[in-house]
């Protein structure tokens, strides 16, 4: 939760809900910076993704615009001992095919999160795999027993979409992994969520189509458990360049947009008709360094050594990156320089972090120290199409790194095929975004010791691993006693900024630009949905 925000339940009934005193819209054209790859919602955590599935399936726990948790399908939790949670369920809801919501579902989204081979990096099952447990106690109460102490459980399952167990067929649902959890037959595929036959959940809206590369078109489910949005109809479309998502915003193809250009800011200040809001997220961009293989596949150094396993190299990498010029020029000052993986405010972040500085000099002497006076050959691999102005980020890295000697080249790639190449560990550099609402989320999944078994370093793909780091984080993460956590949390982030495993850049900030006549509330998630959007009456 940040700390300079406080919000309720009021929060999420607004956004879910529509103006007071508004009557029901017809359309709503969203015109989107990166498109979603799947329907699924345990396909892969990204931030498109997560924010289309959330408008058709819903979580137990659920985020406000500021990420403090709220009530969704399940209307209240405690802990009953450190190891066991007690959920009481939203009664009277319904999916979208009218088939009643209960605790079965919930079990069975479980299994299937340990159970979908087509999974991306396996994000999801990290959160299962931490579960010993878990019983309906009847429809509507749910009870989860952890391995160990677990604090930050309602967190994690705010990732946690709820299924319908109805798209198997299935004898009785228990949490039993070893047998299928009771499921006959295949676990359902991905294709099948993308062509609406299993995309069936109790959001405030149902899938009409999803053509990728074209459009997604969405219906309000009429069957919705909250307050109906004010759109019928949304249809989101992918325009990847900011350019051409401007111009159809400003000529009326769109009503909304996500991620106009920052320079585009006063255009769009001085156009009447139309507004924009701008947001600060919690999304760090970062490189994330392979310190395993030696050799390794995007490096190449005299001696035929991975240079990347020297910390003098990680560091003089870092010094040789001017942040605060980034920041300026290619983003348009609507960032924030980085100094540690999370944005100041957040529970968990290092109160004084010692600046990550500008010192190509120093990066010079450090690279000479290690044995690599005449710099080596790096490959820097990110996406051009998935953060803001990936691309032009990737370059001025590589021309950072050229001048402190290092031969760096640009391997940039639409993130339909980035992703699924560096769950493959295909790269060497490469180039990573990550928003994090609790402290812990980012060492969990990118720093620590790869170990999957425990749902630990799933996405850490340079295999980094550091014992000390990992004792204070393993440590943190079964601590229920809030401050003490902090310290632990504190000690794992500062390892890891002397070690820099990887290096951040920046937090990102978000802007949504909109005809007048609309409101919306952004997030720092950058997700956008459609429930807040708002007419102004």
């Amino acid at each position: 939760m940040l700390k300079f925000c406080a919000r309720g339940v009021m929060a999420w009934v607004a956004m879910a809900g529509f103006a007071v005193g508004s009557a029901y819209g017809q359309s709503l054209k969203i015109g989107l910076a990166s498109e979603p790859t799947a329907v699924d919602p345990h396909y892969h955590q990204v931030t498109p993704n997560g924010s289309l599935t959330s408008h058709i399936f819903d979580t137990l726990v659920g985020l406000d615009a500021k990420l403090n948790l709220i009530p969704l399908l399940a209307t209240s939790w405690k802990n009953v001992d450190d190891t066991t949670w007690e959920f009481t369920l939203r009664p009277d809801v319904k999916f979208s095919n009218g088939e009643a919501f209960t605790s079965q579902d919930v079990i069975f989204t479980f299994c299937r999160m340990v159970n979908n081979e087509q999974s991306i990096a396996g994000s999801f099952e990290s959160i299962v795999k931490k579960l010993a447990d878990v019983q309906a106690v009847d429809a509507h109460t749910l009870r989860i027993t952890t391995r160990a102490p677990y604090p930050l459980l309602p967190n994690d399952l705010t990732r946690a979409s709820i299924l319908w167990s109805g798209i198997v067929d299935h004898g009785p649902i228990t949490f039993d992994l070893e047998n299928k959890c009771g499921v006959k037959g295949e676990w359902p595929k991905v294709e099948a969520f993308n062509n609406g036959k299993n995309a069936i959940g109790t959001g405030p809206y149902t899938l009409k189509s999803y053509v990728k590369g074209a459009h997604i078109a969405l219906t309000r489910n009429e069957n919705y458990w909250g307050e109906k949005p004010e759109w019928r109809d949304v249809i989101f479309t992918p325009v990847p360049n900011a350019g051409p998502r401007l111009t159809g915003l400003l000529a009326g193809d769109f009503d909304v947009i996500e991620s106009p250009a920052a320079r585009d800011v006063p255009r769009i200040k001085n156009t009447p008709g139309f507004e924009y809001v701008v947001t600060p997220s919690v999304r760090v961009v970062f490189f994330q360094f392979d310190v395993e293989r030696n050799p390794s596949p995007g490096v190449k150094a005299a001696d035929g050594s991975n240079p990347l396993q020297d910390v003098r190299v990680r560091r003089a990498i870092s010094m040789a990156i001017d942040r605060k010029t980034i920041v300026e020029r290619i983003m348009d000052g609507l960032a924030t320089p980085a100094n540690q993986f999370l944005i100041d405010g957040l529970y968990g972040t290092l109160p004084n972090p010692p600046e990550l500085k500008y010192d190509p000099q120093e990066a010079k002497r450090l690279l000479a120290e290690a044995g690599y006076p005449d710099g080596f050959e790096l490959k820097v691999s990110s996406t051009n199409d998935r953060y803001i102005n990936d691309g032009q980020i990737t370059q001025a890295v590589a021309q950072y790194l050229s001048r402190v000697g290092i031969k760096a080249s640009v391997d940039a790639m639409t993130r339909a095929i980035y992703f699924p190449k560096r769950a493959k560990r295909e790269f060497s550099f490469a180039m990573g975004g990550w928003s994090s609402e609790v402290a812990s989320s980012f060492p969990q999944y990118w720093i620590t010791s790869y170990a999957p078994e425990l749902g630990l370093g799933t996405s850490n793909y340079g295999r980094y691993s550091n014992p000390e780091l990992d004792k204070f984080f393993r440590e943190a993460a079964v601590t229920m006693d809030p401050a003490k956590r902090e310290a632990l949390l504190h000690k794992t982030l500062t390892i890891a900024l002397a070690d820099l495993p990887s290096i951040p850049l920046h937090f990102e900030s978000s802007i949504w630009a909109f005809r007048k006549g609309l409101t919306y509330e952004g997030r720092a998630d950058q997700y956008t949905l459609a429930p807040s959007v708002h007419s102004v009456k």
